[in-house]
Parts: C-alpha cells; sequence; structure tokens
C-alpha cells in the first residue's frame, strides 16, 4: 500500500472507529436511558398498584363496618320481632346475625392489623359489643321464659343504651380514621407518580437525541409492554380463579351455617325434652307426696284416727319440695333475685340436719365436721342450702342409696391463683363427700353444663351441679370437683370469708320469730287469680284481719274510695290488666298513708326501686310468713295524714 492510500484509509478508519466508538457510546446512553426509563416506569407502576391495593383495602374495612352495623341493626329488628311474636324462629334469627356481626367484628380487626390507630378503636368495639350482647341476650331470656311485656320494656329501654350508641360511634370513627388513612396513602403514591413520570419525561427527551438509542429504547418498551399485556392478561385469569373459589367457599360456608343451625336446634330440642323428663318426675314425686298425706289425713278424719297431724305434716313437706325445686329453676333462669346476706356455712348445715335426714333416706350415714372457727360468708342463705341439698341428692344417687355422707366445713386462705378464678384472701369452704360411683374425668369436664346428667332419662334435670356453679361464681367464689372412678366424689365449694357484724350486719342462720300479735286491720287485697285470691283471703281472715277482695286492679281506686278505712294494700305483681307496681303508682297520690305489701311468684329481675320500696312476700307462703310481712309491711309505711298533724 503506497503513502497517500495508506493516508485515506487512516481517516476512514479513524471515523470507523470512532463511529464505532460512538454506536457503542450512544448504546450505552441508550441502554442506562433505556434501563432508567424502565426503572422509572416500573417503579411508577408499582407505586400505582400499591396505591390501588391500599385503595381496595381502605374500602374493604369500610365497607366492612357499614355492614357490621346494619348487621347489628338487624339482630336487633329481629330481637323487637322476637320479643312482639315469640317466635321462637325469629329468636334464633337474632341469635345467628348476633354472632354474624361477632365474626364480622373478627375479620375488621383481623384486616386492618396494618393499621395501629385502629386497634385501640376496635378493642374498644368489641367491649361494648360484648356489652350491648348481654343486654340484648337478657331480653331474648325473658322472651324465652313467656316474659314478653317485660321483655318488651327492657327492648325500648335498650334503645338508648349507651353500648349501641357507642358501637355506633366507634364504627364512625374506624370508617373516618380509615378514610384519612387512605387519603394520605393516595397522596403519597400520587406525589412518588408524579416524581416517576417527571423523570421518564426528562429521559425520553434525551432519549430523543439519541436516535439508535431511541430505536432502541422503542423495541425494549413493545417488549416490555407485550410482557405487561400477557401478564395482565394471566392476572385476569387468576382473579377468574380466585373469584370462582370465592364463590365455592361462599357456598360451602352457608351450607355449613345452615347445617350448625340444624344441630343447635336438635341439641336445643333434647335438651329442652330432657329438663321437661326431669321436672315432670320430681314433680310427680313431689305431688304424689301431698295428694298420698291429704286422702290419708282425710281417711283420718272420717274414721277420727291420730295421725292426722302427721299425714298434713307430710303433705306440707312434699309441698315445700316443689317450692324449692321452683326457686332452683328460677335461680337457674336469674329470674329469682339473691337475698344476700352474712351466713355461718357450720350452723347452716346443723340446720339442716332433719331435711337433709328425710331427703337421703336412712340408709345413708352422714357425717358433719366443722373446722370452720365461726367464719361467716356473704350469700343467698336459700340458695346455699339448695346447693348442698343437690350436692347431697347427687351424692345419694351415686352410692345407690348406701353409703356414707360428709359434710366438712373449714377455712383456707388463698393466693392468687391457687384456686380457679377466686382472687387472693380469706376463704370458707365446705366439703361435700360422698363414697360413691365416682365420675372419669370426661364426666367432670361436661358436669356443670346445663341440662347435662348422667342420670337416666326423667329422673334428673340437670341443673343442680350448673346451678351450684353459678351461685359460687355469683358470689366471687368456685367450686372445685375431686373424683376417681369407683373411689368416691368431693365437692368443695370456695366462698369468700365476711366479717360478722362490718357496716352494722350479723350473721343470720335462723329464720325470723314470729310478728308480735297486731290489732286487726282494712286489708284490700287485689289478685287476679280467684283460687289464689280466696286463698289469701281466707289466711288474713285466719289471722283475725277485716279483708276487701279485688279481682281487678282496676276496680282497687274505687274500692279504696268506699272503704276509705283501709291500712294495707296486698297486691299481685304480674296482673293482665295492669301490673301491681303499676296500680300502686297510681294511688300513691291519693292514698300516700296506706301501707303496701307485694305477693308474687315471679317477680324477674326487678330490683327494689321498681316496687317502690315496698315490702315483697314470695310465693307459697305459709300463714306465719304472712304474718311477719304484715308485720314489716305496716312499720316500713309512710306515716299518715294524722299522724303527721300529731308530730
Amino acid at each position: 500500500m503506497s503513502g497517500n492510500e495508506a493516508d485515506a484509509a487512516a481517516p476512514g478508519g479513524l471515523r470507523k472507529k470512532w463511529r464505532t466508538i460512538m454506536l457503542i457510546v450512544t448504546a450505552a446512553l441508550g441502554a442506562l436511558v433505556l434501563a432508567a426509563l424502565v426503572v422509572t416506569v416500573g417503579s411508577a407502576n408499582r407505586e400505582r398498584d400499591h396505591a390501588l391495593q391500599l385503595q381496595r383495602h381502605s374500602y374493604e374495612v369500610m365497607i366492612l363496618a357499614r355492614t357490621l352495623s346494619g348487621t347489628i341493626a338487624q339482630s336487633e329488628a329481629s330481637l323487637g320481632r322476637y320479643v312482639i311474636s315469640a317466635d321462637a324462629g325469629l329468636g334464633q334469627l337474632y341469635f345467628d346475625q348476633w354472632k354474624q356481626a361477632g365474626d364480622q367484628i373478627d375479620r375488621l380487626d383481623q384486616i386492618t392489623n396494618d393499621n395501629p390507630s385502629l386497634q385501640r378503636p376496635i378493642d374498644a368495639l368489641r367491649v361494648a359489643f360484648k356489652s350491648r350482647g348481654d343486654e340484648l341476650a337478657t331480653i331474648a331470656l325473658s322472651t324465652r321464659y313467656k316474659q314478653n311485656p317485660q321483655a318488651l320494656a327492657r327492648y325500648y329501654a335498650a334503645r338508648q343504651a349507651p353500648a349501641l350508641a357507642q358501637i355506633n360511634r366507634l364504627l364512625e370513627t374506624i370508617i373516618a380514621r380509615e378514610r384519612a388513612l387512605l387519603e394520605r396513602r393516595t397522596n403519597d403514591a400520587m406525589a412518588k407518580v408524579a416524581r416517576s413520570s417527571n423523570a421518564t419525561v426528562v429521559l425520553m427527551a434525551f432519549g430523543a437525541v439519541i436516535v439508535v438509542a431511541a430505536i432502541v429504547l422503542g423495541w425494549l418498551i413493545v417488549l416490555a409492554l407485550a410482557e405487561r399485556a400477557s401478564a395482565r392478561a394471566e392476572t385476569e385469569i387468576e382473579r377468574e380463579r380466585s373469584a370462582e373459589l370465592e364463590y365455592a367457599v361462599a357456598r360451602a360456608t352457608e351450607e355449613l351455617r345452615v347445617q350448625e343451625a340444624r344441630l343447635r336446634q336438635v341439641q336445643k330440642m333434647e335438651a329442652v325434652g330432657q329438663l321437661t323428663g326431669g321436672i315432670a318426675h320430681d314433680f310427680n314425686n313431689m305431688l304424689a307426696v301431698v295428694i298420698g298425706g291429704l286422702e290419708l289425713a282425710e281417711r283420718q278424719l272420717k274414721a277420727g284416727g291420730p295421725d292426722v297431724a302427721r299425714h298434713i305434716d307430710s303433705a306440707m313437706e312434699g309441698a315445700n319440695r316443689a317450692a324449692a325445686l321452683t326457686r332452683r329453676l328460677l335461680a337457674f333462669s336469674r329470674e329469682e333475685g339473691l337475698r344476700a346476706e352474712p351466713v355461718e356455712p357450720a350452723k347452716l348445715v346443723a340446720g339442716m340436719s332433719d331435711l337433709l335426714d328425710r331427703t337421703i333416706g336412712d340408709t345413708i350415714t352422714v357425717k358433719v365436721t366443722d373446722d370452720g372457727r365461726g367464719w361467716a360468708t356473704r350469700a343467698d342463705k336459700l340458695q346455699l342450702e339448695n346447693v348442698l341439698l343437690n350436692l347431697a341428692v347427687n351424692a345419694r344417687d351415686a352410692m345407690a342409696g348406701r353409703g356414707t355422707l360428709s359434710i366438712a366445713t373449714a377455712t383456707r386462705t388463698l393466693d392468687e391463683g391457687a384456686i380457679g378464678t377466686c382472687p387472693p384472701g380469706d376463704y370458707v369452704t365446705i366439703a361435700v363427700t360422698d363414697t360413691g360411683c365416682g365420675m372419669t374425668a370426661e364426666t367432670i369436664e361436661r358436669v356443670f353444663e346445663p341440662f347435662f346428667t348422667t342420670k337416666p332419662t326423667g329422673q334428673g334435670t340437670g341443673l343442680g351441679l350448673s346451678q351450684a356453679f353459678a351461685f359460687v361464681r355469683q358470689a366471687e367464689g368456685d367450686i372445685v370437683i375431686d373424683s376417681t372412678p369407683d373411689s368416691g366424689t368431693t365437692v368443695t365449694l370456695f366462698l369468700p370469708r365476711h366479717a360478722a357484724g362490718r357496716d352494722g350486719e350479723t350473721v343470720t342462720t335462723l329464720p325470723a320469730q314470729p310478728a308480735e300479735p297486731r290489732g286487726a286491720l282494712h286489708i284490700l287485697v287485689v289478685e287476679d287469680d280467684p283460687r289464689v285470691l280466696a286463698a289469701t283471703t281466707g289466711a288474713l281472715e285466719e289471722l283475725g284481719h277485716r279483708v276487701i277482695a279485688c279481682g281487678d286492679p282496676l276496680a282497687a281506686p274505687a274500692l279504696l274510695d268506699q272503704h276509705g278505712e283501709v291500712d294495707l294494700i296486698v297486691s299481685d305483681v304480674l296482673m293482665p290488666q295492669q301490673t301491681g307496681p303499676e296500680m300502686i303508682a297510681t294511688l300513691a297520690q291519693r292514698f300516700p298513708h296506706i301501707a303496701v305489701l307485694f305477693v308474687t311468684g315471679f317477680a324477674g329481675e326487678a330490683n327494689e326501686a321498681a316496687f317502690g320500696g315496698h315490702n315483697v312476700l314470695r310465693k307459697p307462703f305459709t300463714i306465719a310468713a304472712l304474718d311477719r310481712a304484715l308485720g314489716e309491711a305496716m312499720a316500713a309505711a309512710r306515716p299518715g295524714p294524722d299522724t303527721i298533724a300529731a308530730e
């Protein structure tokens, strides 16, 4: 090659070299621009997808909160219809809807774990929801036991309950906070997307200068878009599959809920049947004693025999046991209010010796030991007697009528967590031990369930131990069972110690003495049941009082105007035209000096305020108890106009 050719070739080679370098540099710059653009676009897409996901999540939270509010409203509406119609189907609908609302709260708690600001409102929502559920459960229970007027009054009162307003307020708070969080997240995501868009514009402007890089970049963008379209198609397919799966799960869940409701209904009917059979068995035994004793007394009266009083006593014992069973049922349903008073267990057990002997029979040996050191507890004396009597009957049945029954009273000082839920402190204990067949661990786990019994069908209500459990828990104590198959059973009651004499109280274990004799009273008796009216009137006349009978509470004002010398009104509580407290409330302004005594066999959960502070006598009652109640009512009466004038 000549020198000229070499000179000509040199610039060409140099240009080619520079073109190669420029191509490489351009390709590199294009690659950098492409990479930067891909990264920027990808970041923008991720921010947008994340924002959409957060938006969907927030909408889900807000929709679930609104749905929960609607479910609670529907449940309460169903309860209202149940209270009005007493239709068990509506009661079941209320229960299912309320349970669904609880599930929705759990779901709301689960999907808001990413927002700490919502945890406290949701915890408060759970508390308010439980409080509201307890209120509505009480209304439903009253309706179930045919106390529709009382349940309806509670239902209307519950509409203004603080728990309902708090639930609505908490739901609005949750929705507002989630909406605010959504706005903040959306603004942040939009700002990031805007920054990414600006960077993309700069890069595309820079890439436009580089033609080769722009072509390559365009090609890469086409490829990226194609891949993204393919990914979106696959995502759409997956979304359709997820929707199908969700629909299948929803159908399966609904079917499971229906089957669960049917199972609950079957279990409920079995429990009701078992309860009915047990009550019928017990009442038939008691009525047999009453009827047999009265028939024998009638025969003895006709024949002039000497055993009339013994047969009448036997009939009275059967009637008293029937009344005790009624009190057990009322206490189990929480319809009979508890009357707490200081009680010394050792003296209580000693006073029950005759009752225990008659109940469990002569073939069982009863041993009583006392290490109680004179400690007392505060409890309803009659309920505690019923609990001990139930435990004794269970022990008798476990021993098949033969064996040894031991009742031991003692004291314990417990530390925190030593016995169940008992707080630390001093306790009195009552241990009932038998030498019977014992129980397995599986049976012990279920003995406190209502209606559960190991006795044959029709020979037990299944309420004894569940009543004992409810009694000790209400007294802030606990109950412990220690049993081994074929080695007997020990049931121990732990009841908090009560210091005798505190706040002016004294320990009482014996029934009150009959009231001192008093002069004849003019008494108005208001009772809608003619048989009860006749019996009460006869008992009062037997006590020497002058009685005015009234079968309709609406007629009471006219009788009081006609007989101005009335000293006392004896009134039933639940009457169809007007309740006893309602009648007394209408008479209070016109006749403030007349004493009042309410007589009832079913007072519900009404407290002293519902009776206006007047005395209450429970049915059934003896003539002696009626005489004492009259004296207490007259002593508690407000002073009349003459007395005020004298003062």
